[in-house]
């Protein structure tokens, strides 16, 4: 089977202490490039996540995005910093002596001094916080795999479409090619004998320029080898993996086949189909960009 490079995963994992969910959505890329989206508290999984995904996905531009809400109600606590406090009080009442002012220090003033009360975190299980997320974190590549095997599935069988009307080119530029060569001796003797009038046309002068006309439009070579890259195609989607470079390749070799068949066309009908050819070749590229 092929992939696409497209494609769409999301999934949640929830407990009694926390939930998580995972959303991931991937296009073409040369290589995986992956942007993670996350909240800090989860930061110190971002390798953990990255070699995960390496699990599902070789090639694309993956983003993912997590959101994680926390159900425990002591995951924070209240903490009172008595240091401060004292040199808070210490520093106000060397003021009140200094500057002989009136000391109004109470409790409530001096517990919203900075620092004096703080929120303080709790330490977290990394354990139990990395077994939901990977979880999650799994459903969603699956999701995301999925749906890139379903869009390579239409990839592919719209490939092989394409793959049989280029075989269809190259079978008309096969037989076109000799009656190309009949064609030209034909017009070629018409024309030397309107020029000699009654004398009679050297036959074997005639047969050398005919040939060194066939050897400058003879395609036979390149449609050799368009119907083996055409062949190889078919073979590497048949194959299924991470193909999408090699068929690039091959397209490279076939689009450039098809430029030298433009180049020695002598003839309306092949210098179209070559045209039709190239266009199709091209298609097949833009196609070949999305595939893993």
């Amino acid at each position: 089977m092929i992939k696409s490079m497209t494609g769409y995963g999301r999934c949640e994992s929830a407990d009694e202490y926390r939930k998580f969910t995972v959303e991931m959505k991937a296009v073409n890329h040369r290589y995986l490039d992956v942007n993670l989206k996350m909240p800090k508290k989860l930061n110190f999984f971002e390798s953990a996540i990255r070699s995960l995904l390496k699990e599902y996905i070789e090639r694309g531009k993956v983003d993912i995005y997590i959101t994680y809400e926390d159900y425990t109600e002591q995951n924070a606590s209240l903490k009172y910093n008595r240091e401060i406090a004292a040199q808070y009080l210490t520093y106000l009442n060397d003021m009140a002596e200094s500057f002989g002012l009136e000391n109004d220090i109470r409790v409530s003033t001096l517990s919203r001094y900075p620092e004096v009360f703080v929120m303080e975190e709790q330490s977290v299980d990394e354990k139990a916080l990395w077994a939901g997320l990977e979880k999650a974190l799994r459903g969603a590549a699956e999701q995301l795999v999925q749906s890139r095997i379903k869009e390579g599935e239409h990839l592919k069988n719209d490939l092989c479409g394409k793959l049989d009307t280029m075989l269809s080119y190259v079978d008309f530029i096969e037989e076109r090619s000799p009656v190309i060569m009949k064609e030209y001796r034909e017009r070629l003797k018409a024309k030397v004998e309107e020029l000699l009038g009654d004398r009679q046309v050297d036959d074997a002068r005639l047969v050398t320029e005919v040939t060194i006309f066939a050897d400058k439009v003879c395609v036979d070579e390149e449609t050799v080898r368009l119907r083996s890259h055409i062949r190889s195609t078919r073979d590497t989607l048949e194959a299924g993996g991470s193909i999408g470079r090699k068929l690039d390749f091959i397209a490279q070799e076939m689009n450039r086949e098809a430029n030298t068949i433009l180049s020695k066309a002598n003839d309306l009908a092949i210098s179209d189909t070559g045209i039709s050819l190239k266009t199709d070749i091209e298609k097949i590229r833009e196609q070949i960009q999305n595939i893993e």
